[in-house]
């Protein structure tokens, strides 16, 4: 965190090193998270939430190609969340059916 906060006092526009490695593992938790304990809504709040934070780079930008490559990346970020989180569901339904 440290190396961050001083980044953020450059006047460079650069993205903060690792930063969007970190956001796709905090999504997919989340996500996760929200399908093991049932709060679906919260999966379109975060959704919602990277949207209107990303519409603005997006906007600007102009750039087809990267916003793409980002809703790709996110579409298939929450759709493997989703998936693990769903199967890890139906293995616990297993294992308390088996006991």
């Amino acid at each position: 965190m440290s190396s961050w906060s001083k980044a953020l006092n450059d006047s460079n526009t650069e993205s903060l090193n690792n930063a969007g490695k970190y956001i796709g593992m905090l999504e997919r938790i989340f996500v996760f998270t929200f399908v093991v304990t049932g709060n679906w809504e919260g999966i379109g709040f975060l959704l919602a939430a990277k949207s209107v934070f990303r519409f603005g780079d997006l906007k600007e930008s102009k750039d087809r190609k990267l916003t793409e490559y980002i809703l790709i990346g996110t579409l298939l970020s929450f759709g493997i969340a989703i998936g693990t989180g769903m199967i890890v569901l139906k293995l616990i339904d297993n294992i308390q059916v088996i006991y």
